[in-house]
């Protein structure tokens, strides 16, 4: 018997469905020009899973992807951006390099968003005062300085 936690995720349409197993191997903020811009807003509220415990459970054929960070100095970082065909709605990226999936907090049915800290925040156009560590751009373990900065 599977006891692991399950959680659901769509589109906006409801078209692209997943399921993802277990827990997010992170979640937090990301204030990077690509993220702001993919997510249309001031800071990118990101999961971070492995892509195991991702299953396209429907709306696969549905699903189009745009790869790249285009005029980011993260032009190097390959991300593939998976988003609805029907409803333009984003619904996860891939980021190979770092073998993890983001799935936006805010596409997970019933989820509760626990950000652990913020990355990039050198590119903030809106700083948060919330206390969590802020990374000038990402955590040694995920190949960036680890250099922190203040609120």
């Amino acid at each position: 018997m599977n006891n692991q936690t399950r959680y659901q995720a769509s589109c906006f349409c409801g078209d692209v469905q997943l399921t993802l197993t277990g827990e997010p191997e992170a979640m937090a903020y990301c204030h990077c020009d690509s993220c702001r811009r993919w997510s249309a807003g001031l800071v990118s509220a990101f999961t971070l899973w492995k892509p195991e415990n991702i299953e396209i459970t429907s709306g696969k054929e549905k699903l189009d992807c745009f790869t790249g960070n285009p005029g980011s100095e993260h032009e190097t970082e390959v991300s593939h951006r998976k988003w609805c065909k029907t409803c333009g709605g984003h619904i996860y990226t891939e980021h190979p390099d770092m073998g993890v999936n983001d799935i936006p907090a805010a596409v997970i049915t019933g989820f509760s968003f626990k950000p652990g800290f913020h990355v990039h925040y050198q590119e903030a156009v809106r700083p948060i005062s919330d206390g969590l560590p802020k990374f000038k751009d990402l955590p040694k373990e995920a190949g960036g300085s680890g250099q922190l900065l203040s609120e």
